[in-house]
């Protein structure tokens, strides 16, 4: 098993990286696709194909972080806090993804539905990936972590994460979880009986 080490410096307020320093040699490359949910984004900005055009950083963050990690990008959605919106970007991304990350609508509140939207499509769910974010997310933020609902699964072949919309919530999960052990579970997910 080969592991992507990733030291990361953020400029705190632009949220781009400065450095990366990737050890160790990668498990593969995989096709990743990027859904942004938010609602107060989406009504400024419709139908953009790029998260800078929305002034999406956790959007941008991911998908530099997984390039910088050698990962492909084949999709980036921007939509609102609507199930049936959601629904239809996995869908669609699904065509040409491996992995999908969607970050935003993690949260408790009314409006928070991407955990309602994607669940029901996990064949599999990975309880391990939210227990561990919460974990990890305790250090910094303490016991708020309680309140993120991040999780992941397999659905149709492909790997689904659920992020918070937050720039550090991403980059946590992104570094310290997903890119290290994507190989991994690609390799898990595509295993035949």
């Amino acid at each position: 098993m080969s592991i992507a080490r990733i030291r990361i410096s953020l400029d705190s307020y632009h949220a781009s990286i400065i450095k990366l320093d990737v050890t160790h040699a990668r498990a593969g490359t995989y096709g990743c696709a990027v859904i942004t949910v938010s609602t107060s984004r989406y009504g400024k900005t419709r139908n953009v194909k790029q998260p800078e055009d929305a002034g999406d950083i956790s959007g941008g963050l991911i998908i530099r972080l997984l390039e910088a990690a050698g990962h492909r990008i084949c999709g980036y959605e921007l939509v609102s806090d609507d199930a049936g919106m959601i629904r239809d970007a996995v869908a669609a991304l699904s065509m040409d993804a491996d992995a999908i990350m969607i970050t935003g609508g993690t949260g408790i509140s009314p409006r928070d539905v991407t955990i309602e939207a994607v669940a029901p499509l996990f064949e599999k769910e990975i309880p391990g990936f939210g227990e561990l974010f919460r974990q990890k997310s305790l250090a910094s933020i303490g016991t708020a972590a309680m309140l993120s609902r991040a999780t992941a699964g397999v659905a149709g072949g492909k790997v689904i994460f659920c992020l918070p919309g937050s720039p550090a919530g991403v980059e946590l999960a992104l570094t310290e979880l997903i890119i290290p052990e994507l190989g991994h579970l690609m390799n898990h997910i595509r295993e035949t009986k």
